[in-house]
């Protein structure tokens, strides 16, 4: 019986060994860039008062952060392109002097889909009241059809190098078996972050963006068939 048992074990070992013979495949990494000029901002804005009333703080506040909104309107920037982010109201300490008072604040994300008018813009909305420029960001009208370009890039950089490696074994590449996507969500860095606006010297006749080129990347791992 046991005999039998060995047997039954040796020929389902050399089955299994079989089904799973190894295929002469290759795996490699792609990366794609694409570099273009954005032509779209996204600037965050905000408003802040502080006061001994805490009453009196927010009212301060809201009345400018409506004349905001109604010069944000006067420009022509549609309601989908702006939108309220953070409302705040609370109580500070400050132990320098040793006495309490509150803080009021609210920021306002707007889309600016033209950016020559970038300047303008933050011109009127600095007369509105706004006194924290807390992020700008740049962005791309186009940016799914770069992503794609990217990622054409990237699977044929991952077939070149392919191509590269079996040459030199004197193989062929076959085809695609598996292809694994690696791109990170991109995150663009601000140009500000949390400035106070007193502390900056803007007039309409300045230019003050400098806005250089975005990157879009993409990376892949394509496994290829031998031949």
């Amino acid at each position: 019986m046991k005999k039998v048992i060995l047997v039954l074990t040796f020929v389902t070992t050399i089955m299994q060994a079989q089904e799973s013979k190894l295929v002469p495949q290759i795996s490699v990494s792609g990366e794609g860039k694409v570099k273009v000029v954005p032509d779209q901002a996204i600037i965050t804005v905000g408003v802040e008062n502080k006061g001994k009333d805490a009453t009196e703080v927010k009212r301060k506040n809201d009345e400018t952060v409506d004349l905001v909104i109604k010069t944000i309107k006067k420009l022509g920037i549609p309601a989908s392109d702006f939108q309220t982010q953070r409302v705040s109201l609370y109580k500070n300490f400050d132990y320098e002097t040793k006495k309490e008072h509150y803080v009021a604040s609210q920021t306002i994300k707007i889309e600016l889909k033209d950016l020559s008018k970038y300047d303008a813009v933050m011109v009127d909305l600095l007369g509105s009241g706004i006194n924290q420029i807390q992020g700008v960001e740049f962005k791309s009208s186009k940016m799914a059809q770069y992503e794609s370009d990217a990622r054409k890039k990237a699977v044929l950089d991952a077939k070149k190098k392919a191509e590269d490696y079996a040459a030199v074994l004197n193989q062929k590449v076959g085809k695609a078996i598996m292809i694994s996507d690696n791109t990170q969500a991109a995150f663009p860095q601000p140009m500000y972050r949390n400035v106070m606006v007193k502390e900056m010297a803007m007039d309409g006749e300045n230019e003050t963006l400098a806005i250089g080129e975005i990157e879009i990347d993409a990376n892949v791992t394509i496994s290829f068939l031998l031949d």
